[in-house]
């Protein structure tokens, strides 16, 4: 599934069959997290990523206070402490090297290799978890490799330290969103977001300090609206996967890498790479495939089967 790069992919519970409704909240996040990333590359531009990041999250914060009483009363283990804080240690160098991303390649490019989140995910799931991996499913993973490549085009072109951050970031991601799936029977909800979100800002403060710019009044005003786009399509998103099945809602989401390209195009006067768009297209279609599969796979073992 895509995600914005700022908090882990919600807890999907079992839909209701309500396709038209699911559909609509998926558009709208597909135009908020677009919404996130055009705020970044404008209104970010000039301070240093890390500043830009600890930022995004210092004003994240604020949407936690209505829920901090139950997460205060949420029992947490040393152990599961400990793993959490490893998650949002990582998690903090991917949004450090996503927001870098945001200032040196297009928006297409940011988020086409984006979409290869899910897919490291389910690598590190089948060598980290012990997840089983059919035929179809590895089939799916080389084919979105195979579109990363068309992005990328090593060997053909120069490439941005953009492309090499963003790389690493979706890998980063992964291991967070891994984390999270770990976590995801065992702690509410709430108290995952909260934990990546209070971990990410301590960790993100020294290196945010140390290139420290004093923002202008413009540049907070965008940021905070970054948070709010991002928190607003975190919850959209939740709607869509509440509302209709991972099959209806996740091809949805080819719909925002087109705004992506029109958004470079006509607001940053970014050139249409068809290569990119290719790319893009490949992966999400592998991404779709993988993220159906382990629906129908959640619901067969749900259901006492065993599909293969």
């Amino acid at each position: 599934m895509p995600d914005a790069p700022f908090a882990p992919p919600p807890v999907i519970r079992v839909p209701v069959d309500r396709p038209l409704a699911g559909i609509g909240w998926m558009v709208l996040t597909g135009l908020l997290f677009v919404g996130v990333t055009a705020g970044v590359k404008h209104g970010a531009k000039d301070l240093p990523a890390p500043e830009s990041a600890f930022l995004r999250y210092v004003f994240g914060l604020v949407w936690l206070l209505p829920a901090w009483r139950e997460i205060r009363g949420a029992p947490l283990t040393r152990q599961q402490l400990r793993i959490l804080g490893i998650r949002g240690f990582a998690h903090s160098f991917a949004v450090m090297l996503w927001f870098f991303a945001m200032t040196r390649i297009t928006i297409a490019e940011v988020t086409a290799m984006n979409y290869m989140t899910p897919v490291y995910v389910t690598l590190a799931a089948a060598f980290v978890l012990g997840e089983k991996l059919a035929a179809r499913r590895i089939l799916a993973i080389l084919l979105a490799f195979l579109g990363a490549l068309l992005i990328l085009r090593p060997g053909l072109r120069a490439l941005d330290d953009g492309h090499y951050a963003m790389i690493f970031a979706a890998m980063l991601f992964a291991f967070s969103y891994l984390i999270a799936k770990r976590f995801s029977g065992e702690l509410p909800a709430t108290s995952i977001v909260a934990m990546l979100s209070i971990v990410v800002t301590v960790c993100l403060a020294p290196f945010a300090f140390a290139v420290w710019r004093t923002p202008t009044l413009s540049e907070a005003a965008w940021i905070m609206g970054v948070a709010c786009l991002a928190t607003a399509g975190h919850y959209s998103m939740t709607r869509a996967f509440a509302a209709a099945p991972v099959s209806v809602t996740q091809p949805v989401t080819f719909l925002q890498l087109i705004w992506s390209v029109l958004l470079g195009v006509f607001v940053f006067s970014e050139e249409a790479d068809a290569w990119v768009i290719l790319g893009g297209t490949v992966i999400i279609a592998a991404t779709t495939f993988i993220a159906i599969r382990e629906a129908m796979l959640s619901r067969a073992i749900a259901n006492g089967k065993d599909l293969k």
